[in-house]
């Protein structure tokens, strides 16, 4: 798990080691609890529970299949090609004014405020399957750990724009992307 950047704005990257059992499962608990800290509308909270591991999620029916569909098109892309490794990118965006050579307005630009990245491989567990999961378990619980750590630092504080929208569950454009082998999954 690393916080990093791209000199404009928050970039925290995750890092999971998945088997075809809790790799729906495991995704489907890191995008609610990556969206869990960042809708800032009024959120119904839920739980899941992955491995033994509590992690917070939305009660929302359009985070709720927004989320469904990006866990299902890894899960193709996964499926149907060679590579065993993918990414999910959630950027979090606000609205500005886009301007042209002369400040003229022209329109609406969604500029990116944070991006949330998880890397995940998919592998066969080789032995102790125990083992292989405990150690996923104590990745997602560091994962946890790292999103509380960061949306609560004054970096993670200052990230989000001011909120001059208050309608809906998020004042702000979400964007998830799915990519499997370096392939956009839609």
């Amino acid at each position: 798990m690393a916080t990093g950047g791209n000199g404009s704005f928050p970039t925290i990257t995750i890092d999971l080691v998945l088997d075809r059992l809790t790799t729906k499962d495991v995704l489907r608990g890191m995008l609610h609890s990556v969206l869990f800290h960042r809708l800032f509308g009024t959120v119904k909270p839920q739980t899941f529970e992955v491995l033994d591991v509590t992690m917070p999620g939305v009660s929302d029916v359009e985070m709720e299949q927004l989320v469904n569909d990006k866990v299902d098109a890894f899960w193709r892309g996964i499926e149907g090609g060679a590579s065993r490794s993918g990414q999910i990118k959630i950027t979090f965006s606000e609205k500005r004014p886009k301007k042209s050579w002369f400040q003229v307005y022209v329109g609406e630009e969604d500029v990116p405020w944070e991006q949330w990245i998880i890397n995940a491989e998919l592998r066969q567990p080789i032995g102790d399957r125990q083992a292989f999961n405990a150690k996923l378990a104590d990745t997602l619980s560091q994962a946890v750990f790292t999103m509380l750590t960061h949306t609560s630092s004054e970096r993670g504080r200052a990230a989000v724009p001011l909120i001059t929208n208050a309608s809906g569950i998020s004042p702000f454009p979400i964007d998830i992307s799915v990519t499997v082998g370096g392939i956009e999954m839609r």
